[in-house]
């Protein structure tokens, strides 16, 4: 088990995604590249979203950045809720910087069956503090 959002954690999931091998992301996905500044109580964190994982800092290649705190993205990560994740957004618990046409697009994508397997061990794997 690995605490959300640690070193530890990132590790694990990226050697998960590479364990996993092909994600069969729909399009939405797989050309997504969003970045993450997520607050937190201890310090702030920086992560990215690409490639159907979550990575360590942030990815020049992003013209996304969204700003929330950990208890959000653990939602979104554990649940993948896209009823919860609106509600974020139109209450402000979820920020947006940059270009959202990304995320409009993203709206009416689902993960693949392979993605989901794959967050589920991910899941299993992860301690929320």
């Amino acid at each position: 088990m690995a605490v959300f959002l640690t070193d530890e954690w990132f590790e694990q999931v990226e050697k998960m995604g590479n364990e996993a091998g092909e994600l069969n992301l729909p399009p939405a996905l797989a050309n997504m590249i969003v970045n993450l500044k997520v607050s937190d109580t201890d310090k702030d964190i920086e992560a990215n979203f690409a490639d159907g994982l979550l990575h360590r800092g942030l990815n020049s290649n992003g013209t996304t950045t969204l700003l929330l705190d950990r208890s959000i993205l653990q939602s979104i990560i554990t649940d993948f809720d896209t009823n919860q994740i609106m509600g974020a957004f139109m209450s402000g618990k979820i920020r947006v910087e940059g270009d959202m046409s990304q995320l409009m697009a993203v709206q009416t994508a689902r993960p693949s069956a392979e993605q989901k397997e794959l967050y589920k061990r991910i899941k299993s794997m992860t301690t929320m503090v």
